[in-house]
């Protein structure tokens, strides 16, 4: 045996060994503790017979799916929600159960299906959304076709203006018509042989600012339509409106379930929410290492198109990490990162695998020091709110962004 297929065996035994020579710089770590913790706190904003859903969709917000469904599952939610298919089935080959039970935890797909995945959902009770009286005809024939009854969730519109029977003018002066189109509607689903209604749901618009006037509007619309469904001898099992900010602000939208989704990570919908309401601790930092480090002198030019020229020498610090990694282009000589526990400025454009930051302040920096890019370090904190102002843009992105290239490191 040669010498180098003898190094290639010991290489390969180590890489068997741990998976650590496999992992970048760069890393998504997620505090499972933390997580735990605002589920329990969003569930105690809520009345002892109102349930949780734990929005998982988009990869949960950027936090890893099965693992934040799981979590959120074992400290008080009892439903999960997705917003496509294929988030669905990696839940369902997750084999998540509800908390203690050997039963399939329910998922409520939001976006929508096509008839041939109708027998997919009713096997794994995965419940669909029906948005209109002609999707649901659609999906009691598919599962008519294969012999098969689907749990449902009727989606209504109350202001949104997304999907869903519109009811934004079910309280105006002609109100008793549009009630009676609407729930004739509704009444004509339930009575659909492979349709079993399970439950009704509307989205607020603007849950999240100071002003409730209009949450009101869409709380009286769904009250009203539902005391409507009832008088006509249908009381739906689950009624469900509350995202993260009327969970917290706005009890009387509670209904018997709420869907926390942005606050079950740690953040806030807006910066209009009352913070003293609720304790959140954000679940996801983002963490790397210098690479590079090298002194420069004045008008040293950094990056592409040398949109950065250094005012005096400092020590300019190579990070991995960029916006193939969902670091945004627009922090360019904007955002800051934290080393030795101190802010530090991206210097030049965010390249495609690599941002620059100016250590020149920093003492004793050198290569191989932990950098902060999202979260906390020392007595400083880069949050998603912070990266989110600089782009002008929301935290949700932020967070969603992080993860595209980036493992998830699970604590």
């Amino acid at each position: 045996m040669s010498s180098s297929q003898n190094r290639k065996i010991v290489y390969m035994n180590n890489l068997k060994q741990t998976k650590e020579p496999l992992l970048p710089q760069s890393r998504v770590c997620i505090n499972l503790n933390a997580l735990a913790n605002n589920v329990r706190s969003l569930k105690d904003r809520c009345a002892p017979n109102v349930e949780l859903m734990a929005v998982v969709k988009a990869n949960a917000y950027g936090h890893g799916a099965v693992e934040a469904a799981k979590t959120a599952l074992e400290n008080g939610a009892s439903f999960l929600a997705v917003a496509r298919i294929h988030e669905a089935v990696e839940l369902r080959d997750a084999e998540i159960k509800l908390y203690n039970s050997d039963v399939d935890a329910p998922i409520l797909l939001f976006g929508d299906i096509q008839p041939c995945q109708v027998e997919w959902l009713a096997l794994n009770g995965v419940r669909a959304t029906i948005p209109s009286i002609d999707a649901a005809k659609e999906i009691s024939d598919a599962a008519r076709c294969c012999n098969k009854k689907i749990k449902c969730h009727i989606k209504i519109d109350t202001g949104m203006g997304r999907l869903g029977f519109v009811a934004h003018d079910i309280i105006t002066a002609d109100r008793a018509d549009n009630i009676s189109n609407i729930s004739d509607q509704i009444i004509r689903i339930t009575k659909l042989d492979n349709i079993e209604v399970e439950g009704i749901y509307t989205h607020f618009a603007n849950a999240d600012i100071t002003d409730k006037s209009d949450v009101n509007g869409q709380i009286e619309r769904f009250d009203t339509l539902i005391r409507a469904l009832e008088s006509r001898g249908f009381t739906p099992k689950i009624c469900h409106a509350s995202n993260s900010a009327a969970i917290m602000e706005i009890p009387e939208g509670h209904f018997n379930m709420v869907r926390a989704g942005i606050a079950m990570y740690g953040l806030l919908p807006s910066d209009e929410v009352n913070i003293n309401k609720i304790v959140l601790e954000p679940v996801m930092s983002v963490t790397s290492k210098i690479i590079h480090l090298k002194h420069v002198p004045a008008g040293f030019k950094v990056s592409y198109g040398s949109t950065y020229i250094t005012p005096f020498p400092t020590k300019i610090a190579t990070v991995p990490i960029g916006y193939a990694d969902g670091y945004n282009r627009l922090l360019s000589s904007t955002g800051e990162m934290l080393v030795h526990g101190e802010r530090c400025r991206v210097v030049g454009r965010v390249c495609m695998d690599y941002t620059m930051i100016d250590v020149g302040h920093i003492n004793n920096v050198a290569v191989g020091d932990e950098v902060v890019v999202m979260g906390r370090q020392g007595n400083h904190e880069i949050s998603a709110d912070e990266i989110a102002r600089h782009i002008n843009t929301i935290n949700y992105e932020v967070v969603c962004l992080f993860n595209r290239r980036m493992p998830l490191e699970i604590s």
